[in-house]
């Protein structure tokens, strides 16, 4: 028996720059949300940022900047929860609470579609909102209508022929 062979990552070093990349972004943003101990005014006087937020926040964007440049420059996809985690216009971190609000929203006729519930995430830098599908894809409507039928035949005992 031969051994199975290993699965082998194009440009596994490209991947690694982007994942570092990524993950260097969100350690930025995350300690310019958090507050600091030993500085208890966040804000100055005339009411902006301090001088460590700002920079944190401004060296994150330059990151995810440099990601999206990688990424599109070497033709790798970035996963999809990687890429719903970044604003498109102004490359924020979009963090739940601070970055960035959702909503499920579901337009139909009185909200009576379970499957057309939407995930509405908006950045509260630009503004820019961003719409993901909740649930499974549902199928056809032929094979729905299949399924239900085998379904049917089971519930009634079998064949359906006598």
């Amino acid at each position: 028996m031969a051994k199975a062979k290993a699965v082998v990552v194009p440009n596994k070093v490209l991947h690694i720059r982007a994942s570092y990349l990524y993950q260097a972004a969100s350690y930025l943003a995350s300690q310019q949300l958090e507050p600091d101990p030993q500085n208890d005014q966040a804000t100055h006087k005339d009411g902006t940022k301090s001088n460590n937020e700002n920079v944190c926040h401004r060296a994150s964007i330059r990151l995810i900047s440099d990601l999206r440049n990688v990424t599109s420059k070497t033709l790798i996809r970035m996963s999809p929860e990687m890429k719903q985690g970044i604003c498109k216009i102004c490359n924020t971190i979009l963090n739940e609470g601070s970055t960035c609000s959702s909503e499920v929203e579901n337009k139909s006729k009185g909200g009576k579609k379970p499957w057309a519930d939407v995930l509405v995430r908006k950045c509260n830098i630009c503004g820019t909102a961003k719409r993901y599908p909740l649930g499974k894809r549902q199928k056809r409507r032929p094979l729905r209508m299949q399924t239900l039928d085998t379904n049917g035949l089971e519930e009634l005992g079998g064949d359906a022929v006598s």
